[in-house]
């Protein structure tokens, strides 16, 4: 039996092609040739090559699981018309066959190595803190209580709560923020997530595979155990079809004695244009997604697509650019314009590292604006800077950096409500000792984001906003959009735990995401669609269709073509089993022999094949 099945995986995908092309050759001189000039018929080899693979399949199915699939039905019309020396009809029936099969495996999953990604994300080492001295150990060796030290631009190695230090933290590996997190003593912090600027110790809180990165890595591993694959449908009719084939000729034999009918009901029975109607019809929608931007990387990722009901959206990088902008800037003192206070903090952040700062600097520049001269710039991690500019000595950063320099704030914070309301991050500009004014930050929205959220909506499916950042930016940008439900500060579990929910409701998702973050969310999913321009390839490689240019206008058209795709395969079907059981009739009645029962069902598979080429240029006229 191994042997049998090394054969059959022997040469994988080339060994289809050449077969089916060395099949269709003989099939060809067979039918037009000089066949009685040749020593045999040339459609031996077709029997040969793509019959025997299938008669093999059909033999190890029903001996190591006795699983009827439609490879049982086609071999018995195989070795019936050989019997009674129909070889071209045999060679014919083969050779549709093994195209179906070919069609299937190009649309077969690539094999993915996203799990290893996110595994070689976890922090090998780490500074371990003993009798006043820096240690560094192997990760996997802290142990709880451990005191640890994390420099600039390191990855926190374990779970735990800083103890001494400032510092800002890149979490988006875990929650998908675009913004870094300002730190200090008593603030968490969480394995996977990297230190930008100041040095800070910590303390181990959970280690080893009680850690957030380690819980990441489960989750990817875990998130699609609940989601079926889709069995080919002749495969799940293959019993029915095999006990109705035998009956009828069984019947047709007893009753009429011609064993010729019942072997052509075999042949016309077979399910070739059944067969071919699923493949063929993803293949050509497979083609019109690449067409608009779209990577599908699972065979059957479009008939998921086509039942899903809601469409959950990460925020950032997905409906949003992920980058931060300044939004507005706000004077309080009298005689400094607004652009002055501008210039003034784009000149203090001007050799900031913080991407904050940068934002302020990069957006001053695209107004036109020169940097001012600046001295004396400190960077305060944490907290924010301060350097001389134009005489005056500015502090930017947060409200604790102007408390410690004794700058009265509550005036400043009145001032920017409204814009913390809206999800804005706040820097707070002081001079001289003074409350100058403020700068706010945001997440700027992609300009065909609302578009694309009514389009889907229009599409039949229900927007939903699932993101990591704080409760404002969710509202506010749930509003933008017109999306009527959000969730808010999620974790990756927390957005596996709602699709899950969801999908035990009968609500199938589409999550589209483009972080590390949303790597389990896009795996548990329905279905997932990866940003694959400016998403993390860990992300990419976790869904099910990469967006390859992030041009999300087009996601409308791709749920609209899933469920094109789902009409025209019905309607192939339809096809296919009206015109075998029309056969089967004229089998009957004798007016068919093998072999033209077998042309009957080239022409069945061209329609089939021609109906699903149509999905190649298909666009719903707006």
């Amino acid at each position: 039996m191994a042997v049998l099945e090394r054969f059959l995986e022997w040469g994988g995908l080339r060994r289809e092609i050449a077969c089916l092309a060395i099949s269709g050759i003989a099939l060809l001189v067979s039918m037009f040739g000089p066949v009685s000039a040749l020593p045999f018929d040339p459609a031996w080899l077709a029997i040969l090559l793509c019959g025997v693979p299938i008669l093999l399949e059909a033999f190890i199915g029903l001996v190591t699981a006795f699983d009827i699939k439609a490879d049982v039905l086609v071999s018995l019309a195989l070795i019936a018309s050989v019997a009674i020396g129909e070889t071209f009809a045999a060679g014919e029936v083969a050779f549709i066959m093994q195209l179906g099969a070919l069609l299937e495996d190009l649309t077969v999953a690539r094999a993915r190595a996203g799990i290893e990604k996110l595994v070689r994300l976890t922090p090998r080492t780490a500074r371990v803190l003993r009798d006043g001295a820096e240690e560094i150990v192997p990760a996997e060796e802290v142990a709880v209580g451990d005191l640890l030290r994390v420099l600039p631009g390191e990855t926190v190695p374990v779970d735990g709560v800083i103890t001494a230090g400032q510092t800002s933290i890149d979490q988006s590996v875990m929650t998908g923020e675009s913004l870094p997190v300002d730190k200090g003593p008593g603030d968490p912090v969480s394995s996977g997530t990297v230190n930008q600027f100041g040095s800070f110790d910590m303390q181990a809180v959970k280690v080893g595979e009680d850690s957030s990165i380690q819980r990441m890595v489960r989750l990817v591993q875990s998130a699609d155990a609940g989601k079926a694959k889709i069995v080919g449908l002749a495969d799940r009719w293959a019993t029915w079809i095999v006990v109705i084939a035998l009956s009828a000729a069984a019947l047709t034999w007893l009753i009429t004695g011609e064993i010729i009918r019942a072997v052509t009901i075999l042949v016309v029975f077979c399910p070739c244009a059944l067969v071919l109607a699923t493949p063929t019809a993803i293949m050509a929608a497979i083609g019109n997604a690449t067409r608009h931007g779209f990577l599908v990387r699972e065979g059957d990722a479009l008939e998921r697509l086509a039942a899903v009901r809601r469409v959950a959206f990460d925020k950032t990088g997905t409906l949003t650019f992920g980058r931060p902008q300044v939004t507005q800037a706000v004077s309080l003192l009298p005689g400094v314009t607004e652009d002055q206070l501008y210039a003034w903090a784009a000149g203090a952040e001007a050799r900031s590292e913080h991407p904050l700062g940068k934002a302020v600097v990069r957006g001053w520049r695209e107004r036109g604006g020169e940097l001012p001269p600046e001295d004396g710039f400190r960077m305060l991690p944490g907290r924010g800077v301060e350097a001389a500019v134009e005489g005056r000595r500015i502090i930017a950063g947060n409200r604790e950096l102007l408390a410690e320099r004794g700058v009265p704030w509550e005036g400043l914070l009145r001032a920017a409500a409204p814009a913390l309301e809206e999800g804005c991050t706040i820097i707070y500009v002081a001079a001289d000792g003074q409350p100058a004014g403020f700068l706010a930050l945001a997440d700027t929205l992609r300009s065909d984001a609302a578009e694309t959220v009514r389009a889907v909506r229009a599409a039949g499916a229900e927007p939903v906003l699932l993101t990591g950042d704080h409760e404002a930016a969710a509202r506010h940008i749930a509003g933008a959009l017109d999306i009527g439900s959000y969730r808010a500060q999620c974790l990756p579990e927390d957005k596996l735990a709602w699709i899950e929910r969801s999908q035990q409701e009968g609500r199938q998702v589409c999550m589209v995401g483009d972080g590390i973050n949303d790597a389990p969310a896009l795996k548990k999913a329905w279905v997932g669609v990866a940003m694959g321009g400016v998403g993390s390839d860990i992300a990419v490689d976790a869904a099910d269709i990469a967006l390859v240019n992030d041009d999300i206008k087009e996601l409308p058209h791709l749920l609209r073509l899933a469920r094109r795709m789902m009409t025209t395969i019905r309607l192939n079907l339809t096809f296919s089993m009206a015109l075998n059981f029309a056969a089967i009739a004229l089998a009957i009645t004798g007016v068919l022999n093998p072999v033209v029962g077998a042309l009957v069902h080239n022409a069945g598979s061209v329609a089939v094949i021609v109906n699903s080429a149509l999905l190649l240029a298909w666009r719903k006229k707006s």
